[in-house]
């Protein structure tokens, strides 16, 4: 009875050992779930975004808003399209 036991412990390791490596080596939930997120909210937004710089220009042009909503609308295109690039650069900088 013994040896049995020992004899399944060490195929249990064997087996731990052998699966361990592809744990190890797989994504991060968090890292797939933002991923997705980040793609679908990018192919969402994108024909929004076109119309958005495009209202705001006319209304700037216009006198309608101020030309700091027109920034404002640029800048954050700029953002959720520049997001993936803006958070490496920024991972560069810091070593991460």
């Amino acid at each position: 009875m013994r040896g049995a036991c020992i004899h399944a412990f060490w195929k249990g390791l064997a087996l731990l050992v052998l699966v361990l490596p592809g744990i190890a080596l797989a994504g991060s939930p968090f890292a797939t779930g933002a991923n997705a997120t980040q793609s679908q909210l990018v192919s969402i937004l994108t024909p929004l975004a076109a119309v958005a710089v495009m209202v705001s220009g006319v209304m700037a042009w216009f006198g309608r808003v101020s030309w700091w909503w027109m920034v404002g609308v640029v800048l954050g295109t700029v953002l959720v399209f520049g997001g993936p690039q803006i958070v490496s650069w920024i991972r560069g900088m810091f070593g991460v």
